[in-house]
Order: structure tokens, then sequence, then C-alpha cells
């Protein structure tokens, strides 16, 4: 299932760069540790070097979500549309997908950063074809800023369902490194 490059919509799942677990600190709340705020840079400058600039980012509200988002938009080369999306933190990837359902069909790129496990579900759950190496390292392990790259043949965000997807491909901070 090669995507058609005709109606080709491309959708970016990047899970949150490692955390830290202060005491006392909500869930919410809690901040990148430093290998985070080393390991969101690497993705937004490979971001930025592969061109996967996306026209919308949806971001978790949490902490650790909007940090990592910051630290990957400063290496990004042209400025991004950006909205808080409570709808994808600590969610399930069935609810993803009807956020992502949400989205104006005009937005080509969309960046979703997030948590797992609704992460790595809902790109296992989209993805039906891609290399075969990177779908199943991918769906083995979706570490702390994990990139899923998705091409999906749609007409508009409002088609995606599961097995519309094929994996461009899946990179890690340690896979780039």
């Amino acid at each position: 299932m090669t995507p058609n490059p005709m109606r080709k919509h491309r959708l970016i799942l990047l899970r949150h760069a490692k955390s830290a677990w202060p005491a006392g600190v909500a869930d919410r709340e809690r901040p990148l540790a430093g290998r985070g705020r080393k390991a969101a840079p690497v993705i937004g400058t490979y971001m930025a070097h592969e061109k996967l600039i996306p026209d919308l980012a949806l971001v978790s509200p949490a902490r650790r979500a909007q940090e990592t988002w910051k630290l990957v938009r400063q290496a990004l080369s042209k400025k991004v549309s950006e909205r808080e999306a409570a709808d994808i933190y600590e969610v399930s990837a069935e609810r993803i997908l009807d956020v992502i359902r949400d989205v104006e069909p005009d937005i080509r790129t969309l960046l979703i950063v997030g948590h797992n496990p609704g992460m790595e579900n809902a790109a296992s759950l989209i993805v039906a074809d891609g290399d075969a190496a990177a779908v199943g390292r991918m769906r083995k392990k979706f570490p702390t800023a994990g990139l899923a790259v998705i091409a999906l043949d749609l007409d508009g965000w409002d088609e995606i369902a599961a097995g519309t997807g094929y994996l461009e491909r899946f990179v890690t901070p340690r896979s780039l490194g």
C-alpha cells in the first residue's frame, strides 16, 4: 500500500521526551529530565533536516509534552501553528483518532506530541504497511522522543481509520546518534 502522492496527508506522532519523576509533583506537571532536554532538540534537528515541518502541532497540555514541543520547535525552519489538545492526554488510540478526524482538511502535515500508551497504540492501529524493519521497531517499542512519520492517502483527516497509514519512517534519538 504505497500512498498516492496527489492526496498525501502526513501524520507525525511524537512521544514526549524523557521526563523526570520529582517527588510530590502531579503527573501533568512532570518536567523533562536532562536526557529529555538533550533528546528533543535532536528530534527537532532531524525534522528540520528532513523537511518534516508540520502545518499544525497538537500538543498535550502536560508539561513534559509542552517542553518537548518547545525544544523541537526551536529547531524548525518556520513558525508552526500550534494548539494545546487536552483530548490527547492519557487517552486511548481511538480517542486520538477522533481528535485527528476533527482537524481541518487543508492541514497536510499534522504533528501530535503526546504520551504512551496512546501514541504507540495509535501508530500501530493506523499503520498497515511500510518498511518492515521500521514497522517492527515501532511496534516493539515506542520510546520517549520516538517519532513515527505516517503517510495517508486521504481527502481529509475525517477519513483516518485503522489500517489507513503507510509508515514512512520511525526514528528515535538513539537511532540518530
